[in-house]
């Protein structure tokens, strides 16, 4: 069975990659997006970290594989993120 982080990696180097594009120019994307909507600036990072607040509160609801590999996944892309 892989690791919850081989999947991350899977999927962030993998399928999302190839069907959304650049996660850092989508982060960025959603962040003008977000600092548009609430008048207030949102970094990528920012949503990394938001997006990892709402699969959280989905576990606490219902435990699931999948809530905590988009958690190490968003965690992954944000590391992206500062890396460069």
């Amino acid at each position: 069975m892989k690791t919850i982080l081989d999947e991350a990696k899977e999927i962030i180097y993998g399928d999302r990659e190839k069907t959304y594009g650049d996660p850092a120019r989508n982060l960025n994307q959603i962040s003008r997006l977000w600092s548009m909507y609430l008048d207030h600036s949102v970094s990528a990072q920012d949503v990394c970290m938001m997006m990892i607040l709402l699969k959280v509160a989905r576990q606490s609801n219902a435990y699931t594989r999948d809530n905590l590999v988009d958690i190490a996944g968003y965690a992954a892309l944000n590391s992206r993120l500062e890396d460069g």
